[in-house]
């Protein structure tokens, strides 16, 4: 079967993803940390969707879940670094 994950959009993902966890992770703002969940939620929406089934291990709340969203964003940061550290390979 034919995956629609290209190295393109693992590297889009990781690169939004990260740049934001790492705000969201030094932040001592709570309406930061809202704002960064709220801009995350939006963004999952629009990404790739089989990528998004990957990271995420078909979980439906992943990134969208307030009280898992620390543990989510730092999961999908590792995910997306080890896949593209992989060779071109099916994900």
């Amino acid at each position: 079967m034919k995956t629609s994950i290209t190295k393109d959009s693992i590297e889009t993902a990781y690169s939004f993803l990260h740049q934001k966890r790492n705000v969201y992770i030094h932040s001592t703002l709570s309406w930061q940390k809202d704002d960064i969940e709220l801009s995350i939620a939006e963004y999952v929406d629009s990404m790739n969707k089989e990528l998004y089934a990957v990271i995420a291990a078909d979980r439906p709340d992943f990134l969208r879940d307030h009280q898992h969203f620390a543990d989510d964003i730092t999961l999908a940061v590792e995910q997306l670094e080890q896949m593209l550290q992989r060779p071109n390979t099916s994900y």
